[in-house]
């Protein structure tokens, strides 16, 4: 009567210990995890005013001097000083003195005179906007009456904000408008840049006119949008010139970062040649204000 007894009890651990091993072997079964759907990255966000729209549509004052207040406004411009060339063999020492910076009848006069300034026989000024103001997309005008005489060479221009981490010409150069002084009858905007063995290149276009551009005020204006500059005279409805990568045979294309204003009058150098024995000083570069706009 015993017998069936024990035989009970073994089958029913027998039992238990099969379910276990069956349990253990489950628990151990590889599962599919349940992996999330990748989600792409958001589009990056548009730079402002990086879509291109027309000169007129500019209608945001961002950023201005209009050179009312009779000193030069320390918290926007810096005076550059030195001589030695700049790299095009120039002639000049630029100063602070304000016999080169002074304003007269609401307008900024940077003055290039012959005068003796160390081994320089002349002396101007060279403003710049570095390290208090940055231009990136918008549009830039500036209104100014240019001076003339062979080697005199007025500037309106810009340089890549990271000139210092990449240092010219990988920086960028924008040229809105340089004259030479000998032929005021025309003036250039040119772009300069690296191509990819880091060696200048430069493209822009030379602005013929029927006037002499020096015997009054003109406004001068780059309109900057992503992958594009336009240049405009006086508020022109279409542009004299625009620029844009096809433009660069495929170099590094530095056009689209935030850049600083420069104004300068140059003396002598590679650009119009020494001034001649009938070249007159002092040679005046007037400027009635430098305006940055952007649209909303």
């Amino acid at each position: 009567m015993k017998f069936p007894t024990l035989f009970i009890q073994r089958s029913t651990r027998f039992g238990f210990s099969a379910l276990l091993t069956l349990s253990l072997l489950s628990c151990t079964e590889t599962k599919t995890k349940n992996v999330p759907t990748p989600v792409p990255p958001p589009p990056p966000t548009p730079v402002v005013n990086e879509e291109p729209k027309d000169y007129g549509q500019y209608t945001t004052l961002v950023w201005s001097d209009e050179f009312d207040g009779g000193s030069l406004n320390q918290s926007k411009w810096v005076q550059e000083l030195g001589g030695g060339g700049w790299g095009n063999r120039e002639l000049q020492n630029y100063t602070n003195s304000s016999d080169n910076t002074y304003f007269m009848g609401g307008n900024l006069v940077i003055e290039a005179r012959k005068q003796q300034s160390g081994n320089n026989a002349y002396t101007s000024a060279r403003l710049i906007t570095k390290g208090k103001q940055t231009f990136q997309y918008g549009r830039i005008d500036v209104r100014a009456k240019l001076p003339k005489g062979k080697g005199i060479w007025p500037a309106i221009w810009m340089l890549g904000n990271d000139i210092d981490q990449n240092n010219w010409p990988k920086c960028g150069e924008i040229d809105i408008m340089e004259l030479r002084g000998s032929q005021p009858r025309e003036f250039l905007s040119t772009m300069h840049y690296a191509n990819s063995a880091g060696n200048r290149e430069y493209k822009g276009k030379t602005m013929p006119l029927d006037y002499d551009i020096t015997d009054e005020f003109h406004i001068f204006s780059v309109v900057r949008s992503k992958d594009m500059l336009r240049f405009y005279l006086d508020g022109a409805s279409q542009p004299y010139y625009t620029f844009t990568p096809s433009d660069v045979n495929g170099s590094p294309w530095p056009f689209n970062n935030p850049f600083f204003m420069i104004l300068n009058v140059a003396v002598g150098g590679d650009f119009d040649g020494d001034p001649a024995s009938n070249t007159v000083f002092p040679q005046q570069m007037q400027v009635d204000y430098v305006r940055y706009y952007q649209y909303k």
